[in-house]
């Protein structure tokens, strides 16, 4: 446990998770598009749904989408600086049955056509989790630099993946693999101790049975 487990975090918003956590939830979404936003569909679930409008949850959402953190003092502003900038929100709601009582699922779309689905739980204290990407799993926390590559369920390509990661130094802090079905489509989840370079996630976006590779970082726009 620590200090903001007990006092919690620095924020704007009346909660840790239906505000804070809502913020990174969006901000998480939109370092892993990697290019502008233009639309975004967002569809509440459970208590996020329920009494996320007092808790400034739909605001929060958006504010992180613009790349504030939860301590940012434009978040209420959130929904006409987005107007301001061309991009369109739409709510809803999502039955996540499956999902933390304080989920949503994030449609967008970005400026160069790209369409990106994201499942964001709040698990209390502002902590989040990225559960789900694109309908697979992913499962990680957004506290590290995380690679997310889809791919064919073929043998070979952890060890494609692995191997490149090792010739850059970079040291792998946990490692997840799922899939859909003995030979269908797969995914690793890899949290890195390092940033990736972006010449190296291009060398494995171009790899045989690679079919999408996004990327978490944990620098801002500002700093890439």
């Amino acid at each position: 446990m620590n200090v903001f487990d007990i006092i919690g975090p620095i924020m704007v918003g009346p909660s840790s998770s239906h505000t804070a956590g809502a913020v990174k939830i969006g901000k998480a979404a939109a370092k892993l598009m990697g290019e502008r936003i233009i639309r975004a569909q967002l569809l509440l679930s459970g208590s996020f749904y329920a009494t996320g409008k007092g808790h400034g949850t739909p605001k929060a959402l958006v504010a992180g989408l613009l790349g504030m953190d939860p301590d940012d003092d434009r978040i209420p502003e959130s929904l006409v600086i987005a107007e301001k900038e061309g991009i369109k929100i739409q709510f809803g709601q999502a039955d996540l049955q499956e999902m933390h009582s304080n989920s949503v699922l994030m449609i967008l779309e970005g400026a160069h056509g790209r369409i990106l689905e994201v499942i964001g739980e709040s698990i209390g204290g502002s902590r989040i989790n990225i559960a789900r990407i694109d309908g697979l799993e992913a499962n990680f926390s957004g506290d590290y630099p995380t690679l997310v590559v889809h791919n064919s369920d073929r043998p070979g390509h952890i060890a494609k993946v692995t191997g490149m990661l090792s010739v850059q130094g970079i040291n792998i802090a946990a490692m997840r693999l799922y899939r859909q079905g003995r030979g269908q489509n797969a995914v690793m989840i890899l949290e890195c101790d390092q940033e990736i370079p972006k010449d190296s996630i291009e060398q494995l976006e171009k790899m045989e049975g690679i079919e999408k590779v996004t990327y978490y970082t944990l620098e801002d726009a500002d700093e890439l």
